[in-house]
């Protein structure tokens, strides 16, 4: 595998996020539990040029804040563990960047504020949807 020019999309059932990468030449090995790989259980898949991780923010974002009381913290250790498993495959595979994407939510209490926030309008995207990276 060339790893300059592979991209790991973690949680990434769409395909969206690393399109330009994978037009631009680059091999793009995509995840997601709807395809039946679970990001939890990825073996160490060796060196990347970059990852882009966009784990589910059903029980991160504030946009639902008013249920989690009810969904309990067991919703929230399963949030935790696949953000997680996101950011122990950057501390292993080392790539010369990475991305872990979710909407404003709790995902910074536990990772510390965001390097960058932005809301898809600012980019052309009709819609806003504070997201944090």
């Amino acid at each position: 595998m060339n790893t300059h020019k592979t991209i790991l999309s973690l949680c990434d059932y769409s395909g969206e996020w690393p399109r330009p990468y994978r037009e631009a030449g680059y091999t793009v090995i995509q995840v997601d539990i709807q395809h039946g790989q679970d990001v939890r259980l990825l073996e160490f898949p060796g060196q990347v040029h970059g990852i882009l991780a966009a784990p589910p923010c059903t029980h991160l974002a504030n946009s639902g804040a008013r249920w989690w009381k009810d969904k309990g913290e067991d919703a929230l250790f399963e949030a935790l563990a696949v953000a997680d498993a996101c950011v122990r495959l950057a501390a292993l595979c080392r790539p010369a960047w990475w991305a872990l994407e979710n909407p404003s939510g709790r995902l910074s209490r536990y990772y510390g504020p965001p390097a960058f926030s932005f809301d898809p309008c600012e980019f052309g995207d009709p819609y806003t949807k504070r997201t944090h990276l």
